[in-house]
């Protein structure tokens, strides 16, 4: 390896070690500062770039591609705000355990606190939102200083993908000249003669990096398993899934060797895909809620906390015994009424009690079939009638072709997600952002997972989550992804119809309703994409498949009223409930 200067050489040696270590794609900002940084990536042959125009878009792009493949994507920016754009996205690689690595260039340390231009503190800028964080020292053409450069960026790459997985950022300070010009001196002819374990690495990653599988001692998994097979009514709940997702096999063992219902989060991995012959259940919202539904009298909670607020509450109100799972001894039950916290790796644990447990429990397992059986029959027909949000969503679960990627956005497309994604055996990837639950950067997240895979990307999302991302689009042409993006629009906040404050208007409609009367058609000029308005279920079911066999992005924009999707959902709640008990 040589180069023109010290800030080349750093440069290179950074992305030749970040490649080493298994990152194969980067997203890049426009910047003078982090020139270096994207000089280097640029001319890797084994990175994959993608240019982003806006940091913040950058960021969730980024995200979204590492919740598809678990290995980070590396963002890199220019000094000052872009950097502080960066951080919505470290927020939800925390707190949903996404690998994500932030490289930030940054002025000479001495220009801190002295007014110089675009030059803020840029040291810990996120706080303790990251795992780790680490100021690189100035670059320096030393047999020393490269060795450790290229042990902190395995470093780097081992804690984003750690157990849990999570942010890391690395501050990059680069002086003038920041262009691949020749400075004399400034990188030794004979360097790479001299110091070519510094300069040319190993081969492979400089420093391996082993990560263990966490797991208990026999006598442990033995009393669970006891307790397993000691109850008659036991359930596997699965909230939203770390990335990458547990393996889908373990749990099935679980739920076939217990026969204990999986109440399964479309977050999960375990809703869409092959069942196994257990009971993978997605009714829940309908009938937990019901005051005579039987107590488990045993959980066992695999995954973050579950998206549905009945499921949670369902919980909170048994006596049961309520095992949480969680690889990094994380507390994720927001209710505070679990009884055990187990600090192992799911998959290993529920492969283990399935070997363990005895006995085969099916009461439980035929009360919640019935229940299940009985909502979807009710949602199926209440599609067939009226388009509404949650037929919209659940439309599409229904026809995504297996191995697509399906991203939904927070607020009430999750929800109803959540609600009326039927469960079925056709592998589909669902993926979201419910670490935060924010609505800004769904549209880049969801591109960013599309980018991994050549198979069908479907993004779900509510108006007001359009046009806050709506710059992520840009992605199409510059980052070569192509969607079926469904926009629910309903002029609004429509989610807000589901809280007290509905009642109270004014300030209701103009401070969270807050309707805006946009019309998003010119989108399709501005991003070259097709935009098509649904007002019937005939005309989606036909629109969503034309798109997935079209190519290029379609967005197809069906347009409800907010309220009385909020009033049927209700009814339809309703309509499940006097049908299970008869009435």
């Amino acid at each position: 390896m040589t180069a023109p200067n010290r800030n080349t050489l750093w440069a290179e040696v950074l992305v030749d070690e970040l490649v080493a270590a298994g990152v194969d794609a980067v997203c890049l900002s426009p910047g003078s500062r982090s020139t270096p940084l994207t000089v280097a990536f640029a001319e890797h042959p084994d990175v994959e770039t993608f240019s982003h125009l806006d940091e913040r878009a950058s960021a969730f792009f980024a995200l979204g591609r590492a919740r598809r493949t678990g290995t980070p994507t590396p963002v890199v920016c220019t000094s000052g705000t872009a950097a502080a754009n960066f951080h919505p996205a470290i927020l939800e690689a925390r707190e949903s355990r996404v690998p994500f690595m932030a490289l930030t260039a940054d002025r000479p340390p001495e220009l801190r606190d002295s007014g110089a231009n675009q030059t803020t503190d840029q040291v810990k800028l996120y706080g303790d939102a990251v795992r780790w964080y680490r100021e690189l020292p100035e670059p320096e053409a030393d047999d020393r200083k490269l060795r450790s450069l290229r042990v902190t960026v395995d470093r780097a790459v081992a804690t984003a993908t750690d157990t849990p997985a999570g942010p890391v950022h690395l501050n990059v300070p680069f002086r003038k000249p920041l262009e691949p010009t020749s400075v004399e001196g400034d990188v030794p002819d004979d360097l790479a003669e001299r110091s070519p374990l510094a300069v040319d690495g190993r081969d492979g990653p400089f420093v391996e990096m082993t990560a263990g599988t966490k797991r208990t001692d026999a006598a442990t998994v033995g009393r669970l398993a006891d307790a397993l097979t000691a109850a008659d009514r036991g359930l596997l709940v699965c909230g939203p899934a770390d990335a990458p997702a547990p393996d889908r096999d373990a749990l099935g063992e679980l739920a076939a060797a217990t026969g204990f219902p999986v109440l399964a989060d479309p977050l999960s991995g375990h809703r869409f895909g092959s069942q196994d012959g257990a009971l993978v259940c997605g009714g829940y919202d309908s009938y937990l809620d019901d005051p005579a539904w039987p107590d488990p009298e045993i959980v066992v909670r695999f995954g973050a906390s579950p998206t549905s607020k009945t499921l949670r509450k369902y919980l909170a109100g048994t006596d049961s015994r309520q095992i949480i799972v969680d690889p990094a001894g994380g507390w994720r039950e927001a209710e505070f009424t679990a009884t055990d916290l187990v600090s192992a790796d799911s998959t290993w644990l529920a492969s283990a009690l399935a070997d363990a447990v005895e006995d085969l429990s099916t009461g439980y397992r035929d009360r919640f079939e019935s229940a299940e059986q009985t909502h979807w029959e009710i949602v199926e027909d209440a599609r067939d009638d009226q388009l509404f949000e949650g037929g919209v969503v659940g439309t599409v679960a229904d026809r995504c072709p297996a191995g697509s990627t399906l991203f939904v956005s927070n607020s009430m497309p999750v929800r109803d997600l959540d609600r009326f994604g039927r469960p079925r055996s056709a592998p589909v990837t669902v993926l979201g952002n419910r670490g935060v639950s924010g609505i800004d950067g769904i549209v880049s997240t969801g591109l960013g997972a599309g980018s991994a895979t050549d198979e069908p990307l479907v993004l779900v999302t509510g108006d007001l989550a359009y046009y806050h991302d709506m710059n992520g689009l840009l992605a199409l042409s510059r980052c070569g992804v192509d969607a079926t993006i469904v926009l629910i629009d309903n002029d609004g906040g429509g989610i807000f119809h589901k809280l007290p404050i509905e009642d109270f208007d004014p300030p209701f409609t103009e401070q969270f309703r807050t309707p805006h009367g946009l019309d998003f058609s010119p989108t399709a000029d501005l991003y070259d994409l097709e935009f098509r308005r649904i007002h019937d279920q005939g005309a989606l079911t036909e629109a969503f498949a034309d798109s997935l066999d079209s190519e290029g992005t379609q967005v197809l924009s069906v347009e409800l009223d907010g309220q009385e999707s909020h009033r049927f959902r209700e009814r339809l709640h309703d309509r499940v409930q006097a049908a299970i008990h008869g009435n």
